[in-house]
C-alpha cells in the first residue's frame, strides 16, 4: 500500500508478474475499495487443474507487440497447432472470446481445464476480475480471435441471436437473474445496455465472416440431433 502525493487516499497494487505495479494502483475513498470474489470450483486436491496460455494473449508491454497484433493470418497457425488443430478447443475459445468481449475483459492471458478429461473437454473461465471496467468503452480488440477465425459453434450463433431479439433481450435477462443475488444490485444498467451493444457488434463480426467465407465454413455444427428448422433450433437451443 502506498499513499499518492495528492490525496489522503490509500492505494493498493497487487505483486504478480503481469500489470501489478505502482504504476497500477487502485485507490480508495480514503482506504476502501469495492470489489466481490467467488469461487465454486472443485478443491485442487479433489480435481486438478490444467493452466493454458490464450493463444490471443496480450503482450502485457508498452511498446513490445504480440504476435496477433501484428499477424492478420496468426489464427491459421494456432489451428495448425495442438489443442486447436481438432475438436472443439478453437470453437471453445470463441466461446471465451465472446464472454469477455460482452464484459469488456482484455485479461484473459489464461485458462483451464480439469485434467482428468485431457484434452477431450470444456474449458473454465476462471479469473474475471478485469469484467465490467468501462461500461462506455467496446474494446474491439478482445475480438480479434473471433476476428481473425471466423468460426462459431452453432448453438452459440443461434443463442446470440436469441439474446438480440427484444422479447429475450440479454440485459433484461441479466439483470433479472442477478436480482436473485444477495449482493444485488450487481451491475448498473449502463453495463447492462453495454452488453446488449456489445452483442450486436458480435453479430456483425459473424455477418461479416458468413459473407467473405459462407455459412458452412464459419458455422460450426454442433447440434446433431436437434430439429432441423432454424426456429426450433434456436428455441430448444436455451
Amino acid at each position: 500500500m502506498l499513499p499518492p502525493p495528492d490525496s489522503n487516499n490509500i492505494c493498493f497494487y497487487g505483486e504478480c508478474s503481469y500489470y501489478c505495479s505502482t504504476e497500477h494502483a487502485l485507490c480508495g475513498k480514503p482506504d476502501q475499495i469495492e470489489g466481490s470474489l467467488a469461487a465454486f470450483l472443485p478443491d485442487l486436491a479433489l480435481a486438478k487443474r490444467k493452466t493454458w496460455r490464450n493463444p490471443w494473449r496480450r503482450s502485457y508491454h508498452k511498446r513490445k507487440k504480440a504476435e496477433w497484433e501484428v499477424d492478420p493470418d496468426y489464427c491459421d497457425e494456432v489451428k495448425q497447432t495442438p489443442p486447436y488443430d481438432r475438436g472443439t478447443r478453437l470453437l471453445d475459445i470463441m466461446d471465451m472470446t465472446i464472454f469477455d468481449f460482452l464484459m469488456g475483459n482484455m485479461d484473459r492471458h489464461h485458462y483451464e481445464t480439469f485434467e482428468k478429461f485431457g484434452n477431450e473437454t470444456f474449458i473454465i473461465h476462471l479469473d474475471n476480475g478485469r469484467g465490467f471496467g468501462k461500461h462506455s468503452h467496446d474494446e474491439m480488440s478482445i475480438l480479434v480471435p473471433l476476428t481473425q477465425c471466423c468460426r462459431v459453434k452453432r448453438s452459440t450463433y443461434l443463442r446470440l441471436q436469441l439474446l438480440a431479439k427484444e422479447e429475450f433481450q440479454l440485459s433484461s435477462l441479466m439483470e433479472e437473474s442477478l436480482l436473485q443475488d444477495q449482493l444485488a444490485p450487481i451491475l448498473i444498467q449502463p453495463h447492462l445496455e453495454a452488453m446488449d451493444r456489445r452483442l450486436r457488434l458480435v453479430l456483425k463480426v459473424l455477418a461479416d465472416c458468413v459473407e467473405k467465407e459462407g455459412f458452412p465454413s464459419v458455422v460450426e455444427n454442433d447440434l446433431d440431433g436437434q430439429p432441423s428448422s432454424h426456429h426450433h433450433q434456436a428455441h430448444g437451443g436455451r
